[in-house]
C-alpha cells in the first residue's frame, strides 16, 4: 500500500468519532466512503480504561450525555468481534482498514484484527513505547505531523526507518478547522526531501481545495475527516468533509493525476489538431476587385478566415508582388493568384 513508486494519491475518508458509539452508523460510514471512490477508510480505536483518566479535559466539550472525556471514549468502544465485522465490510467494499491506536491495549488487539497501515495520531509520534510496539508488527506507519517538531519527527522517522518499516508522513496542522494561512502545503515536499519517503496530507479544513493541492505538490495521501452532513453531532464536524465532497475530492484527484502523468509536448499536440486551424486562423484576403498584372499595395489587401491560404503573418511580404490573373472582392489569396518571383 505504501509503495514509493505508485502514481496514485491514496485516499482516506477518516471516520474517526463520526460514528458517535452507534455500530450501524460506522459500517453507513464505510458503504458510503466506498461509494464515494475513496480508497481507505480510518478508524480510532479509543479503550478508555487502556487510555485516559477521569481528568482528561476535553478538546471541545460539545457532549449532552457525557459527563467526562473519559466516558466519551468509554461510550465510543466496540466489541474485538465488532470491529472484526467493520474491517470484514471495508474490505468488502475493496477499502483498505486503517486504524489509530492510542494504547498498548489498542495495537494488541488491532494485530489480532489485522490492519493494512498503522496511523500514528500526532499525539503520539513521541510515545515511544507505542511506535516500538507498531515496529514489532512490521506492518506499515502513517504519521501525522500534527503537533510535533522537526527535532521531534526526525527522531520517530529515523527509529522507524532504522527497522526497514515502510513509512509515510503527513503534513498535518493540529487545529479545528484550520485556516488556509496554517495548512502548511510546503512541508509536503520538505518531509519528502528530508526523509525521503512518501508524503501526503491530513487535512482539518472541512474542504476539499488543500487536498486537490497538495496532489499537485506531491502529495500521495490524502486524509481527510468525513461526515453525512454538516449538521451532524459531533466534535470533528466543522473539519469534515460531507460525501458529495469526497466524492468531488476524488473525481478531481483523478483528474489532476492524469494531467501530471500525460505530459504534453507542444508540437505533437500542434499537429493533431492542424485541422482546426483552417477555422481558427486567417488568410490574406482582397478588400476590392483586381485584374491580372496589378501590383499589390495594402489598400487591397485585408486578413479574414478562414486560414485556408497564404497566411495572415506574410501580409507585408506580398505588397508589391503582382496578380498573374483577375479576382474578385474578398478573394482568399493562394499563391496560385501570384506571379512567380
Amino acid at each position: 500500500m505504501l509503495n514509493e513508486n505508485k502514481q496514485e494519491c491514496l485516499i482516506i475518508g477518516e471516520i474517526a468519532q463520526a460514528h458517535d458509539g452507534s455500530l450501524g452508523m460506522a459500517h453507513a460510514y464505510i458503504d458510503a466512503i466506498a461509494n464515494a471512490g475513496a480508497h481507505a477508510v480510518k478508524f480510532q480505536m479509543h479503550i478508555a480504561d487502556a487510555e485516559s483518566t477521569i481528568h482528561e479535559t476535553w478538546r471541545v466539550n460539545f457532549s449532552k450525555q457525557d459527563k467526562t472525556r473519559f466516558d466519551y471514549w468509554k461510550r465510543m468502544e466496540f466489541r474485538e468481534e465488532e470491529w472484526i465485522g467493520l474491517k470484514k465490510h471495508a474490505e468488502e467494499c475493496g477499502l483498505f482498514f486503517i486504524c489509530s491506536p492510542f494504547s498498548d491495549v489498542a495495537v494488541t488487539r488491532l494485530t489480532r484484527i489485522g490492519v493494512s497501515a498503522w496511523k500514528v495520531a500526532s499525539g503520539e509520534v513521541n510515545n515511544n513505547i507505542l511506535i516500538n510496539q507498531l515496529i514489532d508488527t512490521r506492518i506499515p506507519i502513517i504519521i501525522s505531523s500534527g503537533m510535533s517538531t522537526i527535532t521531534e519527527l526526525d527522531n520517530t522517522v529515523r527509529l522507524i526507518k532504522s527497522k526497514s518499516i515502510p513509512l509515510a508522513i503527513l503534513q498535518c496542522t493540529s487545529s479545528y478547522p484550520v485556516p488556509a494561512e496554517k495548512i502548511g502545503l510546503n512541508l509536503i515536499q520538505v518531509f519528502k526531501q528530508r526523509y525521503n519517503c512518501i508524503t501526503g496530507l491530513s487535512d482539518h479544513s472541512g474542504k476539499i481545495y488543500p487536498g486537490l493541492a497538495a496532489v499537485t505538490l506531491g502529495a500521495k495521501i490524502i486524509e481527510v475527516h468525513v461526515t453525512f452532513s454538516k449538521d451532524m453531532f459531533g466534535p470533528d464536524v466543522r473539519s469534515s468533509i460531507t460525501m458529495s465532497e469526497l466524492k468531488q475530492l476524488v473525481e478531481g484527484v483523478d483528474f489532476i493525476e492524469r494531467t501530471i502523468n500525460n505530459p504534453v509536448d507542444k508540437d505533437k499536440i500542434a499537429h493533431e489538431f492542424s485541422h482546426m486551424r483552417y477555422l481558427f486562423t486567417k488568410s490574406i484576403v482582397t478588400k476590392v476587385a483586381l485584374s491580372a498584372g496589378v501590383t499589390l499595395c495594402e489598400k487591397h489587401l485585408t486578413i479574414k478566415k478562414p486560414g485556408t491560404g497564404i497566411p495572415a503573418s506574410k501580409l507585408k511580404e506580398l505588397i508589391g508582388r503582382q496578380l498573374q490573373n483577375d479576382v474578385p472582392a474578398d478573394h482568399i489569396l493562394n499563391e496560385s493568384d501570384l506571379i512567380a518571383l
